[in-house]
């Protein structure tokens, strides 16, 4: 039987986690489990059902009747590609909101977990290496200064057409950074064992290359 490993990739927004995990997964040929995109998906739902975050009872309603799941790199949610739909300004903070909730934690969490038990996988997120995966046998935390992670954000939202200056993304990322570092439950930290990698002025493929070299 071959043998299941976790990778675990912690870091803020913006930092480049999605790109390199993508990256690393295909090199290592595992599943890569977008965690990021899991909280996504709720907000987004949350938002097509109009639910805000304090009605608890509508939102564990939502919640059991949820499902979430990764082929061949789409990301499924009861049963629909949502690729794009969830990669918008207004569901990143949507994303940011829900993901402080302990209710939605907690469903999302306990999905995650299962997948690392089943197959070798890398997940990318704010508390894998501290929360969801613990035992990972390898955990790294990207970082970059939120003025380069506001310059990646931007390009990529203008190639999506969307209308934004990159003041107002410097800004969301300055706040999502509080938010992720100030919440009470599971706030984004690097874990003791991680290898940190600052990716400022480093390519996809440099940052890659190191993981890797940690790895193989």
């Amino acid at each position: 039987m071959k043998e299941i490993f976790r990778i675990a990739i912690d870091g803020p927004s913006g930092a480049g986690k999605s790109t390199i995990a993508r990256r690393i997964a295909a090199e290592l040929d595992i599943d890569y489990i977008d965690t990021g995109a899991m909280y996504r998906a709720v907000g987004y739902k949350m938002k097509l059902q109009c639910i805000v975050a304090d009605q608890k009872q509508r939102l564990q309603s939502m919640l059991e009747n949820t499902d979430i799941d990764f082929v061949n790199g789409d990301i499924i949610l009861d049963g629909e590609v949502v690729n794009d739909k969830i990669r918008t300004s207004e569901i990143s903070r949507m994303a940011s909101v829900c993901s402080a909730l302990p209710e939605v934690r907690e469903k999302l969490v306990d999905i995650q977990r299962k997948m690392g038990t089943r197959k070798s996988v890398i997940m990318d997120g704010r508390d894998i290496g501290t929360n969801v995966l613990r035992d990972a046998e390898y955990k790294f935390f990207l970082t970059a200064s939120a003025e380069e992670r506001a310059g990646r954000r931007y390009r990529e939202l203008l190639d999506k057409g969307e209308s934004i200056t990159r003041e107002e993304v410097l800004r969301d990322i300055i706040q999502r950074d509080h938010n992720d570092m100030t919440r009470e439950l599971n706030p984004l930290t690097k874990a003791e064992d991680a290898v940190e990698i600052d990716t400022t002025g480093l390519t996809i493929q440099q940052v890659t290359d190191r993981i890797l070299s940690y790895i193989e």
